[in-house]
């Protein structure tokens, strides 16, 4: 069932900044540079956002020089969609199951 789903990770793709991080880290790994030139977010702010993903396990950072690039944990996302996947199916026959008012 969903409620199994880490809230952290519910809660960090709630917000459009991060879903956008989400996105683009999606389709390749990005330092904060390449990130602040996609989103046109302010470097602190991105860096806030950042951990948020860190936090909840989207995102795992790999040092390269003086850079941080941050790539996606495509895991954790699949583990989303089986769990939302399931909570589809189990909507589809709710129509069916209805309870019987007292």
């Amino acid at each position: 069932m969903l409620t199994s789903v880490d809230p952290d990770v519910i809660r960090a793709l709630g917000d459009p900044l991060r879903l956008k991080i989400v996105t683009l880290l999606a389709r390749e790994t990005l330092c904060t540079t390449h990130l602040v030139e996609e989103t046109g977010a302010k470097q602190t702010n991105l860096s806030n956002h950042l951990k948020v993903l860190r936090d909840a396990g989207l995102v795992e950072t790999e040092p390269c020089g003086r850079f941080t690039y941050y790539k996606l944990r495509p895991e954790v996302l699949a583990g989303l969609s089986e769990r939302f996947a399931e909570l589809a199916a189990s909507a589809r026959t709710a129509g069916e199951n209805k309870r019987a008012c007292p």
